[in-house]
């Protein structure tokens, strides 16, 4: 993603939709950048390095130093030196003073963890991360069952309530077919493995979705004959958000798209 000096415009301004309950958390106003980037840290589960945060805002490292140095100032955000690797100095990490917790931030690490593990032991990590994220996307949506059976566009729908529930604060079109996701609970994560944690959130979206697409109380597979959700996840796509596609899961069936996060 590239660096883009326009400070607010790229990072919170009126497309990101800023949120102003940051403004309250700090006791005085903070320009649109600025509340971005105290919202990405808090829902970080782990300390942040500078480079991973430039990645996810889209502003020049300096901006972002800048903006940082003012929230330590205000007392919301700590740093610390990470562990040394190698010569060199070690980097500057970064952590929200009360990062957000709950359901979202379990999910935070376990899927941290997941994309370590896969990184270290897997032949094939995207293609396994892509499985694994599947079969929780359709846990996640059994465990978030609707009461009726959904249709297609309220399938869409439903994945992207479980999609905020989660902390990817996504930003849906009119039919839910495209949908933009302003956050990412596991952006030190992406930083590091970014094919396998891309991997698992589009398996994680395509396993939810068909789950939504069958009839309640038959196989695990959709049951009314449709084809595979074609779902598409392309990281970063614009500044501030990554692009979600969801396909109609009633349309007639057609070949799946190779499992990438692309």
């Amino acid at each position: 993603m590239e660096n883009n000096s326009g400070d607010d415009a790229a990072c919170g301004g009126e497309r990101l939709g800023p949120r102003p309950v940051a403004e309250r958390r700090a006791g005085r106003p903070m320009s649109a950048s600025r509340l971005r980037l105290l919202e990405i840290l808090e829902a970080q589960p782990e300390p942040t390095t500078l480079a991973a945060l430039v990645a996810a805002t889209s502003l020049h490292a300096n901006t972002v130093r800048e903006h940082l140095e003012a929230l330590e100032r205000d007392g919301l955000v700590t740093r610390h030196r990470a562990a040394p690797v190698g010569r060199g100095r070690p980097a500057w990490l970064y952590q929200a003073v009360a990062p957000t917790g709950g359901w979202a931030g379990e999910y935070a690490g376990l899927a941290a963890a997941l994309a370590g593990a896969i990184h270290r032991s897997s032949d094939t990590p995207v293609e396994d991360a892509t499985l694994a994220g599947e079969e929780w996307g359709r846990e996640l949506a059994r465990a978030h069952a609707p009461q009726t059976v959904p249709g297609p566009t309220d399938g869409r729908a439903e994945v992207v309530a479980l999609l905020d529930e989660i902390g990817f604060a996504p930003e849906p079109d009119h039919d839910h077919g495209r949908v933009r996701l302003t956050r990412c609970p596991l952006l030190e994560a992406a930083h590091r493995y970014p094919d396998i944690v891309c991997a698992v959130h589009q398996g994680l979206v395509r396993g939810a979705l068909e789950e939504y697409a069958r009839p309640r109380g038959t196989g695990p597979e959709p049951g009314n004959g449709a084809g595979a959700p074609d779902v598409r996840l392309l990281p970063f796509a614009e500044p501030g958000a990554c692009l979600l596609h969801l396909s109609d899961p009633a349309s007639p069936r057609s070949p799946r798209s190779p499992r990438s996060p692309r």
